[in-house]
């Protein structure tokens, strides 16, 4: 039988244990996995796109397990009222091919981007950073200000969205955050003025420019993670020239992340040569560094593992029969057999 985990389950589970507590197991779970990197089959993504957007396979195995998640990128969806991002994942067995776990991926997805940008931050950021200008103020907020609040201490929230909407409903959901003082800035800039680290989370599938050089100070981390695909960025040129670039996986950074503007033999460096002590991370105090994210299938491997096991722990979800494992095994055609003796 497989395990299947719905949204409002996933959801029941993330607000029992706490989402700062689940973020930080994730961010172990997927620091352990980087430490592994070697074990995985790895390879980028599978993307079909269109002019409204981008449908996306993404699979890795470590050769015990294997996992994929189905992602979508609808930049205009909100208008239609559904998410921009909406993902359903499934985990199986390499020995069988028996599907473990089918979960959604929706709420997990902007849990484990948030976990894994703190993760990163953790390597790159200056010690002692307490404050994060947030620029994009949508569905993956929240969860980047609780990552960066529990893994790092972040106390200061220093927010800007095009839409002051959007900033309205971060404000309303982080309110009683305990440690943690939201500011709302008038612009970018203002945003930005004397932050430890810049997280950038926008949606718009375009090139854009959000974060210019002239924003840059001394010692600034910056976590993109808005753009993630071919023809969408969020960081100018010269932001990333000025910067020591980290990348997820380079093969698919530098076709979908903000090193897509850059020549193909730029150097970056991989996040787990940094988390494995292979490749130092910050090299002094004022440098400028960047974590170029876009997310990648091993952050979902891990996800999965750990919505599996929880899930067999505290007995949540629902197995069903996604496969035929009783009976003969031979005898696929028996099943409609019986199906049409019971309407009979």
């Amino acid at each position: 039988m497989t395990r299947l985990i719905d949204l409002p389950t996933l959801a029941a589970l993330v607000h029992d244990m706490g989402p700062e507590h689940f973020i930080c197991e994730l961010a172990d779970e997927i620091h352990a996995d980087f430490l592994r990197w070697n074990a995985f089959d790895k390879t980028a993504r599978a993307a079909s796109h269109s002019p409204q957007g981008v449908i996306e396979l993404m699979p890795v195995s470590d050769g015990r397990l294997y996992s994929f998640k189905y992602v979508n990128g609808h930049p205009g969806n909100p208008a239609r009222g559904l998410p921009t991002v909406m993902a359903f994942g499934v985990l199986a067995e390499v020995a069988t091919g028996l599907p473990l776990l089918l979960s959604e991926m929706t709420l997990a997805t902007a849990l484990r981007t948030a976990a894994t940008s703190a993760l990163a931050a953790q390597a790159l950021a200056r010690t002692g950073s307490r404050s994060m200008a947030l620029i994009g103020n949508g569905a993956q907020a929240e969860f980047q200000a609780l990552a960066f609040h529990a893994l790092l201490g972040v106390e200061e929230l220093r927010v800007f969205d095009i839409a002051p909407a959007a900033s309205d409903k971060l404000q309303r959901n982080l309110a009683r955050t305990p440690g943690l003082k939201l500011i709302r800035a008038a612009s970018v800039a203002e945003a930005v003025r004397g932050a430890d680290i810049v997280t950038t989370t926008t949606a718009a599938k375009r090139h854009a420019r959000i974060i210019t050089p002239a924003m840059l100070e001394p010692g600034m981390h910056l976590n993109a993670v808005g753009g993630d695909c071919p023809g969408k960025t969020e960081l100018h040129p010269g932001v990333l020239r000025r910067a020591r670039i980290v990348v997820e996986y380079a093969p698919q950074s530098r076709v979908e992340g903000e090193i897509q503007q850059l020549a193909a033999d730029h150097p970056v460096t991989e996040l787990w040569q940094v988390l494995a002590g292979l490749a130092p991370g910050r090299e002094h105090a004022d440098q400028v560094t960047c974590f170029d994210s876009v997310g990648f299938a091993l952050e979902d491997h891990a996800t999965l593992r750990l919505i599996h096991r929880l899930a067999l722990a505290r007995g949540l979800g629902v197995d069903v029969a996604l496969a035929p494992t009783d009976g003969d095994p031979r005898d696929l055609f028996g099943h409609t057999r019986s199906r049409l003796r019971r309407v009979v």
